[in-house]
């Protein structure tokens, strides 16, 4: 229960080479600012995302998504992980500016050519 405590949740969107999946992560409270993410993904010891209240969507098929309470995504299969539009801690100007960053990011992810 303490963990809980010392963390922050972040709604992330998760990019891996077959699927997109959308949940939410606990970040240390005491981590950098702007820095919660990467610290946590290039953390040596662990090889694993924890994730809750994940939704997994398949970008090759039309299969519906399937939801799960708790997931744990290797870290070698993610291509890309970013805070999702809604943050759920709105209440810092710290959340807006990385709502506002984040989406910056995605129209200009959007605009670039496929290989």
């Amino acid at each position: 229960m303490a963990k809980e405590l010392d963390t922050v949740p972040i709604e992330v969107i998760i990019l891996t080479a077959d699927h997109e999946i959308k949940g939410t992560v606990h970040v240390s409270k005491y981590t950098k600012t702007n820095r919660e993410l990467t610290d946590l993904l290039n953390d040596r010891e662990k090889r694993f995302l924890a994730v809750t209240n994940a939704e997994i969507i398949s970008r090759n098929s039309s299969v519906p998504p399937r939801r799960y309470n708790f997931l744990e995504v290797h870290i070698d299969c993610i291509m890309m992980v970013h805070p999702s539009s809604q943050v759920v801690y709105r209440e810092t100007g710290k959340a807006q500016e990385d709502i506002a960053r984040f989406r910056e990011l995605r129209n200009k992810l959007n605009q670039t050519k496929p290989f």
